[in-house]
């Protein structure tokens, strides 16, 4: 074998070498990072089970709630009240739970939401109840639905819509369509008297210095 044969057996071999180690290189490298994906997936689907699992057990203490509310309300019927029933939660825990009273109370105020905020108010010896949670066994009616957003109530939970109160004779839909229509053209005959004189306690309020923001 002359020496230019060797030197160019030599090239080829080196070449040969060259492209094993880099395909070597390169099997490696799609191993790894086919096992790094895989690892991240595996990662992946673990935390989205943490997340599944805790949006369950979250879902289902929120569904007991719910219930409680219900079965609230089923036995308010029993003491001569409406269907209704209300639980008002704060960190966790419950602070206030109500039925209807408007029949038995003789208070037509007396809904489940309004006498559950009572309560709440009086328990945290509050009018603000921002941070608290409210169940409702069916969706408020305009005024209770006003009482929440007053009391700053910061989450409203329902289950029964206020169609199937209405199918069961509580329906509000006069109120809903009431609030819309001109303050003349409600079915209460409404007048504004003395509106000046009217406006003397809110100059008073706007001066004092012991006023209270509600």
């Amino acid at each position: 074998m002359t020496e230019e044969s060797k030197k160019t057996n030599y090239r080829r071999a080196s070449r040969t070498l060259l492209y094993l180690g880099i395909a070597l290189v390169l099997i490696l490298g799609f191993q790894f990072a086919t096992q790094k994906m895989a690892h991240q997936a595996q990662k992946h689907q673990e935390k989205e089970a943490l997340a599944t699992k805790s949006t369950e057990d979250k879902d289902s203490a929120k569904i007991e709630i719910m219930e409680e509310a219900i079965t609230l309300a089923s036995e308010n019927i029993k003491k001569g009240g409406g269907p209704f029933g209300a639980i008002i939660i704060k960190d966790g825990k419950v602070i206030a739970r109500a039925g209807n009273t408007v029949t038995s109370g003789l208070d037509p105020t007396a809904h489940a939401e309004i006498n559950a905020i009572r309560q709440a108010c009086k328990t945290l010896n509050s009018f603000d109840l921002n941070g608290c949670e409210i169940y409702s066994s069916c969706e408020p009616c305009p005024m209770c639905l006003s009482a929440i957003y007053l009391a700053r109530i910061s989450k409203l939970y329902f289950s029964a819509s206020r169609f199937d109160a209405a199918d069961a004779g509580f329906d509000d839909s006069f109120l809903y369509e009431e609030i819309a229509v001109p303050i003349e053209k409600r079915k209460i005959p409404v007048q504004e008297l003395i509106a000046q004189k009217g406006k003397s306690p809110f100059v008073q309020w706007k001066k004092t210095e012991k006023k209270i923001a509600d």
